[in-house]
């Protein structure tokens, strides 16, 4: 069985990609390696440079953009992990991992992951500590859920005020020690390491995200059903974050819709009224009229 399945999807960063792609087959350490690059209808060579410069990735080119989630369960299915959760097949890896192209790894991350992954058993998704190219905390990379208490915080900036506060720091968890392990509710899908049980038991990433918001849901549901989520900065990856979402007004688009999308998933059922309210609110004003035939409707 291989250990470890890497699903990448790319748009339009392919030198980035090429540099991804090149630490990950420079990893050391006794563990087996399947990649699956998935192109989202790249205009820039992108599948072209994998097909050339890296045959032993296994590539999935697509004629459209089909978003963020869509496109890793094109790779989860390649192998060999089932639509619906359910038994993988036999070439299912022990460990999936969710990789941004636009990271670099560093030769032990892949070991060391899956060593410490092997060490706990009770540890369904696991992420690594991302570093910005400044050498700077990327502060996605370990988060509590955006319950409306907790977006609220975050979004009116009494997080930046009280930075060390536990109660008004949770989006980010910036009260927390960047180099002390720790559980936390999500880590980002930039590097998410995912046991094959957990993807058995709830099934893939939520199609109904175009981008954003789909790895938190995905983190909710595996640690609903009873795993835990870790945070372990022993191993320390480059993120150059949004180097392709910075190119797309659709992704800026995205990413205040996911809001609306998991707010009504995860949350909607037990918020109060007036709350409630408050919250279409915010997000009608942060989204913008483009957004607010979704948020007026079905309310």
């Amino acid at each position: 069985m291989t250990d470890l399945g890497i699903v990448i999807v790319n748009w339009n960063t392919r030198e980035l990609l090429r540099r991804c792609l090149e630490t990950v087959f420079a990893s050391t350490g006794a563990v087996t390696v399947e990649v699956i690059v998935v192109d989202n209808a790249s205009s820039d060579g992108s599948a072209a440079m994998v097909a050339e410069a890296f045959p032993q990735a296994h590539l999935i080119a697509n004629g459209d953009n089909l978003g963020y989630p869509k496109a890793n369960n094109q790779g989860l299915r390649a192998l060999g992990f089932a639509e619906s959760g359910g038994t993988p097949t036999e070439q299912a890896p022990r460990y999936a991992i969710l990789l941004n192209p636009d990271t670099e790894l560093p030769p032990d991350a892949l070991a060391e992951m899956t060593a410490y992954m092997d060490a706990h058993p009770d540890v369904g998704v696991a992420g690594p500590k991302l570093v910005l190219p400044d050498g700077s905390l990327d502060l996605a990379c370990r988060r509590s859920m955006p319950s409306p208490e907790v977006a609220f915080f975050h979004f009116s900036r009494l997080s930046r005020l009280f930075p060390q506060s536990r109660v008004f720091a949770r989006y980010n968890l910036t009260f927390l020690d960047e180099n002390q392990t720790s559980e936390v509710d999500s880590v980002v899908g930039a590097f998410m390491m995912v046991r094959a049980a957990c993807i058995a038991t709830v099934g893939m990433l939520d199609e109904m995200f175009f981008m954003y918001g789909e790895d938190l849901d995905w983190a909710k549901r595996i640690k609903e059903a009873g795993w835990r989520v870790m945070y372990y900065p022993a191993v320390e990856v480059k993120h150059v974050k949004r180097a392709a979402s910075s190119k797309s007004k659709r992704a800026q688009f995205e990413f205040k819709r996911a809001f609306l999308l998991f707010y009504r998933k995860h949350y909607r059922q037990q918020t109060p009224l007036t709350t409630h309210l408050a919250v279409m609110a915010g997000i009608a004003l942060m989204g913008g009229p483009r957004l607010w035939p979704e948020v007026f409707t079905n309310r």
